[in-house]
């Protein structure tokens, strides 16, 4: 059984604890135990979600030697910002754990980078490459030969064709769909909803049927 700990308090968050008990549920005993969240918003500290305790900012994670972690933070305010975030942690990659709900389906031939979570009803295809500190929302297609780089958010009902590429710390909005053979690029913002069917320019927000450039995106 490993013990671990979610980095943030957000939904994505608590579904990631939802996610840790149902695969404890699949597999007919306890391989987590949630021990606490992680959070910098000082007013959440020592209060429960779920029964499960905020145990201090996320700085804590280099003293909890004991522990595995998962990163829940990203969301459209502040996807862009995922890997830096991660990286004042300043916690070693191998002190993640990659996190597959029991519905989702993932090729044998598909790979995940460490601390990816997929979530329910996920699926992912042959020889796709899912890149670290990815999430995907539940009901995604990940399609075959698709590379989803690092940090990058997946909301959910997404549907990305064959060979897509997207960039790092990019936020695929809810309902969207990417033609095959298209590339996103990093920092980029695919509104909800969307129908994307040519290339998107690095550090860009587009949206609509069929989606368009409407500004950059806010990075600081």
């Amino acid at each position: 059984m490993k013990k671990v700990v979610i980095l943030g308090t957000g939904g994505n968050c608590v579904d990631i604890l939802d996610t840790l008990q149902d695969i404890n549920d699949a597999m007919g005993g306890r391989n987590y135990e949630c021990v606490g969240f992680l959070d910098d918003d000082q007013s959440k500290w020592g209060k429960s979600f779920f029964n499960v305790k905020v145990l201090g900012p996320l700085e804590k994670a280099r003293e909890l030697d004991d522990s595995f972690f998962v990163f829940g933070i990203g969301s459209v305010t502040n996807f862009w910002k995922r890997r830096e975030i991660l990286e004042r942690v300043d916690v070693p990659d191998d002190r993640f754990e990659t996190v597959i709900h029991p519905t989702a389906s993932v090729s044998r031939l598909a790979s995940l980078g460490v601390g990816t979570v997929i979530f329910q009803h996920v699926t992912i295809t042959n020889s796709a490459k899912i890149g670290r500190h990815v999430y995907i929302l539940p009901n995604s297609i990940v399609s075959h030969d698709d590379i989803i780089e690092d940090f990058t958010c997946i909301a959910g009902g997404v549907c990305v064709s064959g060979n897509v590429k997207v960039g790092h710390s990019c936020y695929i909005g809810a309902g969207s769909t990417i033609r095959d053979g298209l590339k996103i690029g990093n920092y980029s913002l695919i509104g909800m909803g969307s129908v994307v069917v040519k290339d998107v320019s690095e550090n860009s927000v587009v949206a609509g049927t069929p989606a368009r450039f409407l500004r950059n995106t806010r990075i600081s």
